[in-house]
């Protein structure tokens, strides 16, 4: 008789306890316990308590939208395929077209190698909303994948025009260009001319640049073969470079360079230069390096700058320093981009003070002992047409010593074409 009273009583205290869970979980509304089951995923890590979370949520409120798909993205982290699509597809077959339902469901196709079936459901989504960023991120995204390059390019294309301030649309662009052409073949020209004040065999005599370069893209980074052709001082010369781009490392990039001349009035005898580049958060990058310069003399520079991109701007200042028998000399520079569109669509201004020696037209003015002060200010822009095409405009005005106390004023002007195929 005992022991039927314990089961008894066992049995009861069972049953109120299910009774009070069950009561408890009622007291919450389903707004809160999804409240609750965000927290389990993304402050506690635990995806089983979120997806019995959603679940008792939707017990409430089955055609709660959001917190369905919160449910099918948790299948899809966990890789339960099956179910996800289920959560995804409930809402589809109730709103037609639901962004985000849509972008949840493509990412899961996506990043199961589904490409076809990503696809269909991206532009099924667009369909009902053409304008929307994410959706023709993924649409981009997926074509390229499908090496679609054209298509590709075109929604990336389309996608910066309208929203110009997409960095991640920027960089995928780059991408889509660097999976479809891998080699670059650009011209340039750079012409300065000096004002009355300089001496008559600057004045009567403008400098040119003339260079021609070969880039390739590769699996570690670009490499580029350039070939320059000067005229200064009424002499001539050629320039023989390469430089390269390598991947080091996760957000580590080099730069390297290295060139030759055969007149030293002209170009540097020999040049070299190196930088490490790092990626760092909230879009910002830092550059830290040195350049080598052979003249009649040896000359090191020091390079430090640090990058930022914000919306549809990119800031970049840059300093270089001049090591020398009494003091560093030192020289600044920041340049500003406006994206008008892709990668090879801005306008570019920039002001400074010194001289750089990444600069073919003002690294001459290194070869003096004494450093030469310089003030100056530039505008330009690059376009590309047809994506594959690339022409790039810039002047910049320039108020710099010649000598010791004595100033001029000298006008640069770049032009560039650029074809990638």
């Amino acid at each position: 008789m005992k022991r039927i009273c314990s089961i008894t009583i066992a049995l009861v205290a069972l049953m109120v306890h299910f009774v009070t869970f069950q009561a408890n979980a009622q007291d919450y509304t389903s707004d809160e316990l999804f409240q609750m089951a965000r927290t389990a995923a993304f402050e506690e890590d635990d995806y089983p308590k979120a997806i019995k979370l959603s679940k008792q949520a939707l017990e409430i409120s089955p055609d709660y939208s959001d917190i369905r798909i919160f449910l099918g993205r948790i299948y899809t982290w966990t890789d339960r395929q099956k179910e996800a699509r289920e959560a995804f597809r409930y809402v589809l077959e109730r709103y037609p077209g639901h962004e985000d339902a849509s972008m949840a469901i493509t990412d899961l196709e996506y990043w199961n190698d589904n490409n076809q079936a990503a696809l269909e459901y991206c532009n099924k989504g667009l369909e009902k909303h053409p304008d929307s960023e994410g959706l023709l991120l993924k649409k981009a995204r997926i074509l390229n994948n499908m090496k679609r390059f054209d298509q590709a390019y075109q929604v990336a294309e389309n996608l910066l025009e309208q929203h110009p301030e997409n960095d991640e649309a920027r960089s995928l662009q780059r991408t889509i260009r660097y999976d479809s052409a891998k080699n670059k073949l650009s011209v340039s020209h750079d012409f300065s001319w000096f004002d009355s004040k300089y001496p008559a065999h600057l004045h009567d005599s403008p400098w040119h640049i003339v260079g021609v370069d070969y880039s390739r893209y590769t699996k570690i980074g670009s490499v580029i073969g350039r070939v320059n052709w000067g005229r200064r001082f009424d002499n001539t010369a050629f320039q023989y470079e390469i430089d390269s781009y390598p991947y080091l490392a996760k957000n580590i990039m080099a730069y390297m360079n290295v060139g030759f001349s055969d007149q030293s009035a002209v170009f540097p005898r020999f040049r070299a230069g190196m930088s490490l580049y790092f990626s760092l958060p909230k879009a910002f990058e830092a550059e830290a390096g040195a350049r080598f310069l052979r003249f009649s003399s040896n000359t090191w520079i020091y390079v430090a700058s640090v990058s930022k991109y914000y919306k549809s701007y990119w800031f970049n200042l840059k300093t270089y320093l001049v090591p020398g028998n009494e003091k560093i000399s030192h020289s600044y520079t920041m340049t500003t981009r406006y994206y008008t569109g892709g990668a090879d669509d801005y306008w570019k201004f920039s002001f400074g003070y010194g001289l750089s020696p990444d600069d073919a037209v003002s690294v001459q003015n290194y070869i003096s002992d004494y450093r030469l002060k310089s003030a100056h200010i530039g505008l330009g822009f690059r376009k590309s047409i047809k994506r594959f095409n690339v022409i790039g405009l810039s002047a910049s005005y320039i108020n710099q010593e010649f000598r010791k106390d004595q100033k001029g004023n000298q006008i640069n002007t770049s032009v560039t074409y650029i074809r990638k195929f």
